[in-house]
């Protein structure tokens, strides 16, 4: 946002920014929504690996607005999951098993571009969104970016780091050689032992660290991530962010809750390109 305030940090400025973000997904049509966070930025991970990412470096004006941002998101109605032992991420993957084992749920959609979330992807039913890029990738679409199937992106990452997470890969293995290795042998534990060597251990705990959980006990129907309209205590959050915007929209949104609704059909997110 300092692109708009001359770079000036306002005190809630993230936490608009996603506030809109969520409010896009509500007027496009999606009605079934629960936004994950990372509540402690450290995690069971940590103590597997050393170097694994911490809420080091996160700049001040940042971090003070993660707790507010959960507060404003449940004013608003929204579910929203705060990830202490598991990361933000293992509870959007957790979330996607869940909803995926509904059987009245038509599709399940991951909003985020990052490549962890893309080993949730399950045919057309589990797809990966990618807002900034406006690209939405179901199973052949992961492959055809990372060169594996959705269930191997674990192992991929293992081979090849995770800068954001802070774990290196394997020395000498490159994104094209590990997509080599995969396709050829299958997850790493299945690896001929002369194809690792002595870092297959190393591998293996990276795996560790790049699998997904997806335990965490978030709902039990997937009927309560149901969107009803913000709550009163909305207003009172649209005014201390200076944000009186967000609470029109919030109102609008609701409002076509309650028209009569006619035929269902696909959902169509505009201007986002479906990649097979």
């Amino acid at each position: 946002m300092r692109l708009f305030n001359k770079g000036k940090d306002k005190p809630y400025g993230a936490v608009v920014a996603v506030l809109g973000t969520v409010l896009q997904m509500l007027e496009t049509g999606d009605r079934y929504i629960g936004v994950a966070t990372d509540h402690v930025i450290e995690s069971f991970r940590n103590r597997l690996w050393a170097d694994y990412k911490t809420g080091d470096g996160i700049e001040r004006a940042l971090l003070a607005q993660f707790h507010p941002l959960e507060e404003a998101l449940t004013a608003m109605g929204v579910v929203v999951w705060p990830m202490i032992e598991l990361e933000a991420d293992d509870a959007l993957a957790s979330a996607a098993h869940l909803a995926a084992k509904d059987r009245k749920v038509q599709k399940v959609a991951i909003w985020t571009p990052d490549k962890d979330l893309a080993q949730c992807v399950r045919g057309t039913r589990i797809v990966q969104i990618d807002g900034r890029r406006k690209t939405i990738r179901d199973a052949a679409g992961i492959r055809e970016k990372f060169g594996v199937d959705p269930p191997l992106i674990p192992d991929l990452l293992a081979l090849v780091g995770d800068a954001a997470d802070g774990y290196p890969g394997i020395p000498g293995i490159g994104a094209r050689t590990a997509a080599q290795l995969l396709n050829r042998y299958g997850q790493i534990e299945k690896f001929p032992s002369n194809v690792l060597g002595e870092q297959r251990d190393l591998a293996l705990l990276f795996k560790k660290l790049a699998t997904l959980r997806t335990d965490a006990p978030l709902f039990k129907n997937s009927k309560t991530l149901r969107w009803r309209g913000a709550t009163p205590a909305f207003a009172k959050w649209a005014k201390r962010m200076e944000a009186p915007r967000l609470l029109e929209r919030c109102e609008k949104a609701a409002g076509r809750l309650l028209a009569p609704m006619g035929s269902v059909g696909i959902k169509c997110y505009p201007g986002i390109e479906l990649r097979h």
